[in-house]
């Protein structure tokens, strides 16, 4: 059982607020969550430079900003907590390939619009400790972990990304992960942790990087995913949630003019701006939904 949150922006009215938005929403999932939390924010895309988040572990922050200087010309690198955003004009296949042979971080995420932040313990703990209230945006997915499939670490958290400006979150398990991991790894997707859900982010990115669209890939992914799941995923223009057929896993809608909010209980849209006034509804099984894609 984990939580899984999602808010999209309709309008340029809430975006300085998107940060304060989706902290609500994060802290109440907890109970269905306590063990880890993270977000994708994303951000107006800045097309001379990519972006790529980064958990910098238990370096000590101003040596690998020297250390990674003598390797990367970047433009920024900010620090937030325990993670830092890099921002960089230098060719991104360099960046990530330089990057990932550096054992003691984790890349977590990367692409022009898209910042990635999770971290083990209490949803409200993580919230605070990367400052989301002050976040801004056009729209975030967010998720509380009760840990399954893999163990309790910052590699094991949601939000996964194996594609650029690419994440998922999810609730659910998946029985045939391990077949389609090794056929995704021929295909040259790379993973990190051992949780099924990398593996569908992996299928997803896949499939994205054939030119296929975001819903016609979900819609691919109910054929091929086996289990029982609801999927939030994030891209560059918006997000879309799917639901498995039998859709055992809860999730509830709430669109209003100004913006769309997804939430696998109503519980965590309560404090949102006009959602008494909302259209809320349960998405249908085998469905997608999609905004801004």
């Amino acid at each position: 059982m984990c939580g899984i949150v999602g808010i999209y922006l309709k309008s340029k009215k809430f975006e300085k607020d998107l940060g304060k938005m989706l902290s609500g929403m994060l802290v109440n999932m907890e109970s269905r969550g306590p063990d880890s939390a993270g977000f994708a924010i994303y951000k107006k895309e800045k097309k001379e430079e990519f972006k790529y988040s980064i958990c910098i572990n238990n370096l000590v922050f101003e040596k690998f900003k020297k250390d990674i200087s003598k390797k990367i010309k970047y433009n920024s690198i900010l620090k937030n907590s325990d993670h830092a955003i890099l921002s960089s004009k230098e060719n991104p296949n360099k960046v990530l390939s330089i990057l990932n042979e550096i054992k003691e971080i984790s890349l977590v995420g990367y692409g022009r619009s898209i910042e990635i932040f999770k971290q083990i313990g209490n949803p409200k703990d993580v919230v605070k400790k990367f400052n989301l209230e002050k976040f801004s945006g056009t729209h975030a997915i967010g998720h509380t972990r009760m840990a399954t499939e893999s163990a309790i670490t910052t590699d094991g958290s949601h939000p996964y990304s194996t594609g650029s400006d690419e994440c998922l979150v999810h609730n659910g398990s998946l029985s045939n992960h391990n077949n389609l991991r090794r056929d995704l790894i021929k295909r040259r997707i790379n993973f990190k942790s051992e949780n099924d859900t990398e593996v569908a982010a992996g299928y997803i990115s896949n499939h994205l990087s054939n030119k296929k669209n975001l819903k016609e890939t979900l819609e691919s992914a109910l054929s091929d995913l086996d289990g029982f799941y609801t999927f939030i995923t994030g891209t560059k223009k918006g997000f879309a949630i799917v639901r498995d057929e039998i859709a055992c896993k809860p999730a509830v809608i709430s669109e209003t003019k100004d913006y769309v909010a997804i939430a696998s209980e109503f519980q965590a849209m309560a404090h949102l701006p006009g959602v008494n006034i909302a259209n809320i509804f349960e998405p249908q099984p085998g469905i997608v939904y999609s905004w801004g894609n």
